[in-house]
């Protein structure tokens, strides 16, 4: 079983992936209309909806559950062979983020709702040494884990270079690249991929890179959190294509 909590992820997942929620668990005394609405929402779905105490939701996740915690069965991602279908099925010029390696909850949940703001088709990520969408990520993604396609891949490189077969551009960001971003035409097919917190991409992915561009930095600080930068290079795509 996985939980999701917090307001909006769980509104999210009862209006987007109702089947996949067990029961919905309420902190008793909460009656305001936003738990309402939740209760509503599930009472709808058919599923279940248990009054428990704050002390039994505070023991189930870590971080502000908001007086509600639904009980769903344990998304992992889709599978990579999926991917090819995905593509083939847009009619718009691909867009898509690659997270090489990122292992932190939150910054992971920030990307996943940078991306669907931005109108990403869907997110690529290694299965190993990076974080999977968990409790944390749902509840910072605020209901865009649910509704954006994710990808956890076992060879990225492989999975880069199948993107390449099928016409996709792969645009890695690098500090010491030569290229600012806007410098890059983001109207045609494109991957973009971004590095893990501090290391930045691995070498075989930075490899599969068919261009390297970088963010202007004119302070003190040499890199921005891959969340805030993710945002920038999302939207300079989405900037180029309106």
């Amino acid at each position: 079983m996985d939980y999701v909590f917090g307001l909006h992820a769980v509104e999210s997942m009862l209006s987007q992936r109702a089947s996949d929620v067990k029961k919905v668990l309420v902190q008793s005394g909460r009656d305001d209309q936003r738990v309402q609405h939740i209760a509503d929402l599930a009472k709808r779905a058919g599923v279940a909806v248990v009054q428990t105490s704050k002390n039994e939701l505070n023991g189930l996740v870590e971080g502000n559950h908001q007086g509600v915690v639904a009980v769903c069965r344990e998304q992992k991602g889709l599978d990579e062979s999926q991917l090819p279908k995905l593509l083939e099925s847009i009619d718009d010029p691909a867009l898509l983020l690659v997270l090489d390696g990122v292992t932190d909850p939150h910054n992971l949940g920030a990307c996943l709702r940078s991306a669907d703001a931005a109108g990403v088709h869907a997110v690529i990520a290694p299965k190993d040494k990076s974080v999977g969408i968990t409790s944390t990520v749902r509840k910072v993604a605020c209901g865009a884990a649910e509704n954006m396609p994710f990808f956890a891949v076992t060879n990225l490189s492989r999975t880069l270079k199948t993107l390449q077969e099928q016409g996709v551009w792969i645009v890695g960001t690098a500090g010491e690249a030569e290229e600012y971003l806007w410098s890059y035409d983001f109207k045609i097919p494109t991957a973009i991929v971004m590095g893990a917190e501090g290391k930045g991409m691995r070498r075989l992915t930075r490899e599969c890179c068919d261009y390297l561009v970088k963010l202007p930095m004119a302070g003190a600080v040499s890199s921005l959190n891959v969340s805030v930068a993710t945002g920038i290079a999302l939207f300079e795509a989405v900037r180029q294509r309106r």
